[in-house]
């Protein structure tokens, strides 16, 4: 089982856990003289510089004026930026085997932030759709909304779900799930067989009292609002069997493409947290990308 401190993390592009307009063409002012002045040859000595000054005056205006086009034109791309990652896109890389194997340690991810709308009123008018039973989301860890997870919905409001011996029962009905992982023997009871209520295992005091008043018949009953979450590799999960439902206002989006995955090789800097480190993790990526990039799943679709 992995720690909380297994967390898909969007700022270690990790994925955990982004990316210039063309500048504008400014035409500089002419700088030859009027043509009705008299050839500068023959020109008083003491009117070349102030005649040399006014087209020096008029080449440094246009200077001025593409220095402000180009701020406009960078301007204009960091808010486009913002605007999508913050409402269309976001990558993520994922740090931990929880959800192998449809998503690898090394995947770096695109996340569709629009799938699900945001619960308003724009929800009726744009084509969203609905959360459903076997969606991969990402979403705000609840017990510390800052880490970023990434997990399967087992469970939508309503539903009353149930493990026996790993196998996962859904109002009575076993789920097929050929993306299961299973790497370790039935042997930990709360794991394989949940809910548990006689023995003591959760992240918090609150998640074990709201799991003895949500079960009912050995079934634990999803509350409205609510989803249950389950990693794809069962036996090395920090799910909702352990810290509890995830709000649907923690849900980030659902995951769209991989469009980059890197495999851990012998020699590879494992990605640090200061400055000095992600400068010469980057190094080393850029200069062996061709040996540690898995093409076999780069810009693959996430299902």
């Amino acid at each position: 089982m992995n720690s909380p401190g297994e967390h898909f993390s969007g700022d270690r592009l990790s994925g955990d856990r982004l990316s210039v307009d063309q500048l504008p063409n400014d035409q500089l002012p002419s700088d030859r003289l009027p043509n009705e002045q008299v050839p500068s040859e023959r020109l008083p000595v003491d009117r070349l510089p102030a005649q040399r000054a006014v087209a020096g005056h008029g080449t440094g205006l246009a200077g001025g004026t593409s220095v402000t086009g180009s701020l406009q034109s960078l301007l204009g791309t960091v808010v486009i930026a913002i605007f999508v990652i913050t409402f269309v896109v976001q990558a993520f890389q994922i740090p931990s085997p929880s959800m192998e194997n449809t998503l690898l340690i090394g995947d770096y991810l695109l996340v569709n932030k629009l799938v699900y709308g945001g619960g308003g009123v724009a929800d009726f008018l744009m084509p969203y759709r609905r959360i459903q039973r076997g969606d991969i989301v990402v979403f705000h860890y609840p017990v510390n909304p800052a880490q970023h997870f990434v997990k399967r919905v087992i469970g939508v409001p309503g539903d009353r779900v149930r493990l026996i011996n790993k196998q996962v029962f859904v109002n009575g009905v076993p789920l097929k799930e050929p993306y299961a992982h299973f790497s370790r023997p039935a042997n930990d009871l709360f794991r394989d067989s949940f809910p548990r209520l006689d023995v003591a295992a959760g992240e918090t005091p609150e998640w074990w009292l709201q799991l003895r008043k949500l079960v009912e018949d050995g079934q634990l009953i999803v509350p409205q609002g609510h989803y249950f979450v389950m990693g794809d590799n069962r036996d090395d999960s920090y799910d909702s069997r352990y810290w509890g439902f995830v709000p649907q206002g923690n849900i980030i989006g659902r995951p769209l493409l991989i469009y980059w995955s890197v495999r851990e090789g012998e020699g590879e800097i494992a990605a640090p947290n200061s400055m000095a480190g992600k400068v010469a993790h980057f190094a080393y990526a850029l200069t062996h990308i061709f040996q540690i990039t898995r093409w076999n799943r780069t810009l693959r679709l996430v299902n």
